[in-house]
């Protein structure tokens, strides 16, 4: 009888976009990026329900983009560009690293897709990496945000080799 008591109340809920009711209920993607689920209002409603929850895209690359980082065999994510950009940010005093690099998110009303592109070490199996980062990405999504993950599609774009970082590290001594 709960549930029903709260579908109800879900189905009676509005949704604000841009200052605009929709008394439809559910949920909507704003001009930000953001989904927003907005409760019911009034003392009649419970607490759990009263008011709205907003959930930005930056969000969810945050959270795949730390969920896949997690996984090992995973070396690094983003393309080679980015990577570049990546490694020069990361050297500059004061700066910090970006989690959502390599990640892109499409969020809509309840569900999301997620494309990463990663790199793997070189000797692990590369399925095994994408598909224990794809598990990985989708618990961690869903749990966090209660999104429903559709796909998550994993590009591979490159393999550290075990010799390039000691090409890295005799270029930085030379250069003093």
């Amino acid at each position: 009888m709960a549930t029903q008591d709260l579908t109800s109340n879900v189905s009676n809920a509005a949704v604000s976009v841009g200052g605009e009711k929709d008394l439809t209920g559910g949920a909507r993607k704003s001009a930000l990026g953001a989904t927003t689920v907005t409760g019911g209002t009034g003392a009649a409603e419970p607490a759990a329900t009263r008011g709205k929850t907003s959930i930005a895209d930056v969000v969810v690359v945050k959270i795949a983009g730390m969920a896949a980082r997690e996984i090992p065999g995973v070396f690094d994510m983003g393309g080679g560009l980015s990577r570049t950009i990546g490694a020069v940010r990361d050297r500059v005093p004061g700066g910090r690293p970006n989690v959502g690099r390599g990640v892109k998110v499409e969020v809509g009303e309840r569900q999301t897709a997620i494309d990463l592109d990663i790199v793997v070490e070189y000797g692990v199996p590369i399925t095994d990496v994408a598909h224990d980062v794809r598990e990985n990405v989708i618990s961690a999504v869903e749990r966090i945000t209660g999104l429903e993950v559709v796909e998550v599609n994993v590009a591979v774009n490159d393999v550290r080799l075990p010799d390039e970082d000691t090409a890295d590290a005799a270029g930085e001594t030379r250069v003093e």
